[in-house]
């Protein structure tokens, strides 16, 4: 990837769209494009194919998707299935068409199995049943990841995947009901300061492990990976440590400040156990991250409190 390619971020209004762009800007790539969902609607196929051919862009980054927690996954699988698999057929199509030589296509780290070994490497996909409750969303982000695989074996063009686990940071969502853990955390425990509620409940016993990568780091790795002459199909993107949610609450509780009392609800399920990524296959391309948890958890809090402020926060 050269400083005068044309890179094209689509969902650049996200959380990682919108890291990778501020990483490409520091990085000196001035010739980013981009469109808002009101300018490109990356459901429509015609208006997709009508973008590359008349744009031509060298290198495409696809960071748009339908996200959300287990709540939403769980509550709206239809529109997770349609509205994804629609996003990666219609990019990764188009880009082929219009002669796009590079495409990194992100999916999730919930691609793999449910009981897939500890930490998940690469190899578990597709050897066992996904987890229910994100069924639609993991299936069509397996089928992105394989349409890049196999157009470049059949095509020979560089297009790949980055699978992130958990991310977090400036640009996150924090719908009430449709955030994903962290954020959730964040605006919980901030609210109940706010108002001096004398305690805090999250679900489960907070003895499940998950893993959380910052948002920038996420975006460093992305680049990484589009300087590299011969990538893998697919590589994970983590840190490659883990945080129980009991220890991850008490951090956010530390660093927003709140002095109550934190409650585990044991009468709510706890989910999957562990979830942690093998990172080794990234790490052996020259990549690793540099943001610990708790620089990010305080990062994190103070974009929140940023967005918030200037009436940007999403929610």
């Amino acid at each position: 990837m050269d400083k005068q390619d044309k890179i094209y971020i689509a969902g650049h209004r996200g959380m990682v769209g919108g890291a990778v762009v501020r990483a490409l800007k520091s990085a000196g790539y001035d010739s980013i494009l981009t469109r808002t969902r009101s300018e490109l609607n990356l459901l429509d196929q015609s208006a997709v194919q009508a973008f590359f051919e008349a744009e031509r862009p060298d290198v495409a980054v696809i960071a748009a998707a339908r996200v959300g927690g287990i709540h939403a996954n769980n509550t709206y699988p239809a529109e997770f299935m349609y509205e994804n698999l629609a996003i990666a057929q219609n990019t990764i199509h188009a880009a082929y068409q219009a002669g796009v030589k590079r495409l990194l296509f992100l999916g999730s780290t919930c691609i793999y199995p449910k009981l897939a070994e500890q930490p998940i490497r690469e190899e578990s996909l597709l050897t066992a049943a996904l987890e229910p409750t994100n069924e639609a969303y993991a299936i069509a982000k397996i089928a992105g990841l394989k349409m890049c695989e196999f157009y470049r074996r059949q095509y020979g063009v560089c297009y790949h995947s980055a699978m992130p686990t958990n991310l977090y940071g400036q640009g996150d969502n924090y719908h009430p009901q449709n955030s994903h853990v962290l954020p959730a955390l964040i605006r919980r425990f901030h609210e109940a300061k706010l108002n001096e509620a004398p305690e805090v409940a999250i679900w489960g016993t907070g003895t499940p492990l998950r893993e959380f990568l910052h948002a920038d780091d996420a975006a460093a790795g992305i680049l990484h990976l589009l300087q590299l002459e011969n990538p893998p199909d697919w590589v994970n993107l983590g840190c490659g440590t883990d945080i129980s949610i009991g220890d991850l609450a008490r951090l956010v509780m530390q660093v927003v400040g709140y002095q109550g009392e934190l409650r585990f609800d044991t009468s709510k399920p706890d989910g999957t156990p562990r979830k942690l990524t093998d990172i080794s296959k990234i790490k052996a391309t020259g990549w690793s991250p540099e943001i610990d948890i708790e620089q990010g958890v305080a990062m994190a809090y103070r974009s929140f409190l940023e967005e918030q402020a200037d009436g940007t926060l999403r929610e």
